[in-house]
């Protein structure tokens, strides 16, 4: 609450309705692709966006859902054998983090060098953008599924861009961008 202005309350809580309004849907989208009920998304998206931004005090803190975390999720829940396991393993590596936030550990963080965050994200955004090219040049119109290095239609990635060079469909990105959408 040290935070709280009565003057900036109506720039807040327009912030607040567009940040639920961008969580709420990828909630339940990664609820959904998780094999996880419905419910669980819309309350992770509750204490991740409520409980966790009134209790962290900082500015610039980030809470909410992270699209990268289903197949995470997906995995465990099926390594663990149960939603219910899963979920007491989150409550638990909750409490530690508590603990650590309690205990003044965030200098832990200093360890872990920007070079190898950044690497990360640099990383996650090549493949989604290796990912997404023969979409938009034409050459795979079926993105189901296809997410993964080795897809259901007994493609990879890398065998995907190379068939480019045989396929390449020049007037598919234009006509991506101008057709109406579906939905």
């Amino acid at each position: 609450m040290a935070n709280f202005s009565p003057a900036t309350l109506s720039a807040d809580m327009r912030a607040g309705l567009v940040v639920f309004l961008v969580a709420l849907p990828l909630c339940l989208g990664i609820a959904l692709a998780s094999g996880a009920p419905l419910m669980s998304g819309l309350l992770a998206g509750i204490v991740g966006g409520i409980v966790v931004g009134a209790v962290s005090g900082s500015h610039t803190s980030v809470s909410g859902p992270a699209a990268g975390l289903t197949a995470v999720v997906a995995a465990q829940i099926t390594a663990l054998g149960s939603l219910e396991t899963f979920l007491l393993a989150v409550a638990v590596a909750g409490l530690i983090q508590i603990g650590l936030g309690l205990a003044r550990m965030g200098f832990i963080a200093a360890f872990f060098p920007s070079s190898v965050i950044k690497g990360l994200l640099a990383a996650i955004g090549a493949i989604l953008i290796l990912k997404q090219i023969p979409h938009v040049l034409g050459h795979d119109t079926d993105p189901e599924g296809e997410m993964s290095f080795s897809q259901p239609d007994q493609e990879t990635t890398f065998s995907e861009l190379l068939g480019l060079f045989g396929d390449f469909q020049l007037g598919a990105p234009s006509s991506a961008c101008c057709r109406s959408p579906s939905w």
